[in-house]
């Protein structure tokens, strides 16, 4: 797994890559708490390049987006691949997050 970082506007822009489950949840799960702890509000994870999610990758969105709520701020996905979209579908994330086409959508909603 790989994340990139970059900043657009108000908005934090999390690209990642690769497999997010039990092995590399943490890592990202401390990466996206920092983006939270440095004051944060927005938040896009942009899942273009990633090819696997696993429960555990959904729990520290989940957790994610709470702690982001919590404080007023968002939390956005978009550029779901057919796979990882199957994932949402099955789980019922589809209907918890807001999810987009890309990013530019994201900002714009």
């Amino acid at each position: 797994m790989e994340i990139k970082v970059t900043q657009e506007g108000v908005w934090q822009l999390v690209n990642i890559s690769g497999h997010l489950d039990t092995n590399t949840a943490p890592e990202a799960e401390s990466l996206l708490d920092q983006l939270t702890d440095d004051g944060a509000q927005k938040i896009i994870v942009d899942f273009k390049d990633l090819e696997y999610i696993s429960s555990a990758g959904l729990r520290i969105l989940l957790v994610t987006a709470k702690k982001l709520k919590t404080s007023g701020g968002l939390l956005r996905l978009c550029c779901l691949n057919e796979t990882v979209a199957e994932v949402f579908d099955i789980s019922g994330f589809n209907t918890i997050f807001s999810i987009f086409e890309d990013h530019t959508q994201a900002m714009e909603n």
